[in-house]
């Protein structure tokens, strides 16, 4: 989305009249709609506006309290992002144990390679505190024993630090539609495999156990479907006769963090966009490695093709 566009998401439980009130809203104030999408998941109301405030005829500070007491009176939550809301990125990255892709994002936000910053690490267990301690970055554990999430205490953390992009660094936990709803193509994801194969837990397992000769990994926008939002990028590696999920792990994990970060630069640059469950790149496409490099080609041939043309040229 370019930053001269002004973001409204809305949030509640499922009613009749929602849509009709909150566009009306915008017509009265002379804002137009450019785009909107609404969705409901297990009763849950999902509406996004993309809005076009350059000639409304009010303050954007009246256009945010008037929607604010639309939802207070239709028991929404209504999140309103205009384009000046949006020039500081602020990233939440959401973690278990594992620590590479984690690792990737610190070391390229050291490097002042996002430009964005990490504001929180967000974690339902404790283990990588250390390493966010290391880099002077705040961190939440919401996990209890078990490590399930406590998602009031998300959706708190994710407001209270203003959170724009949601980057889930191996989370091992699937976020209801509470949360996605209200970030939708706003969270990365990564995942161990050339999605749309191998969905779902022990990703690299099912590799093994299905034979694969090249597997890999996925970064993606989250959906309320597990594993089935768009993919943004993939990167691939060969499987070795005797590969076992310790062998699958160190030749995966590095991919892992190189598909999820170029995802995130993607997303920040406003590069990629969405549109009907597919990613296209808008501008720079040649500077992202979205699938194998380029290398690559010298090695694959690029004929026969179906068709008879070059036998019956080569014929006397």
């Amino acid at each position: 989305m370019t930053t001269e566009i002004t973001e409204i998401t809305v949030i509640g439980d499922d009613d009749t009249g929602l849509v009709a009130r909150v566009t009306s809203l915008l017509f009265e104030r002379g804002v137009n709609i450019e785009d909107v999408d609404q969705a409901v998941r297990d009763g849950v109301f999902r509406m996004y506006l993309a809005v076009d405030t350059s000639e409304m005829v009010c303050t954007e500070e009246t256009l945010r309290d008037d929607l604010h007491e639309l939802g207070d009176d239709l028991d929404l939550d209504v999140q309103v992002r205009f384009p000046a809301d949006r020039k500081t990125q602020q990233i939440a990255v959401l973690v278990t144990k594992e620590s590479h892709c984690l690792e990737a994002m610190f070391e390229a936000w050291a490097n002042d390679e996002l430009g964005a910053d990490i504001g929180v690490v967000i974690g339902n267990h404790d283990d990588l505190q250390p390493l966010a301690e290391h880099y002077d970055v705040p961190f939440h554990d919401i996990g209890d024993e078990s490590g399930q999430q406590n998602e009031d205490e998300l959706l708190e953390l994710l407001a209270e630090y203003d959170v724009d992009l949601i980057v889930l660094a191996r989370y091992m936990r699937i976020l209801s539609p509470n949360v996605v709803f209200r970030y939708e193509d706003r969270i990365i994801n990564v995942h161990p495999s050339l999605l749309p194969a191998f969905p779902g837990a022990e990703a690299y397992r099912q590799a093994i156990e299905e034979g694969v000769r090249v597997a890999g990994v996925t970064a993606h926008y989250v959906t309320t479907d597990l594993d089935q939002g768009p993919i943004i990028t993939q990167r691939a590696f060969d499987v070795p006769d005797d590969a076992d999920l310790e062998a699958m792990k160190r030749r995966g994990q590095p991919l892992e963090a190189d598909a999820l970060l170029e995802a995130v630069k993607l997303h920040l640059n406003g590069d990629v966009s969405v549109h009907r469950g597919r990613t296209s790149v808008r501008e720079n496409g040649d500077e992202y490695q979205l699938g194998l490099p380029e290398e690559v080609d010298e090695y694959t041939p690029d004929r026969p093709v179906d068709g008879i043309g070059d036998v019956v040229a080569k014929e006397p």
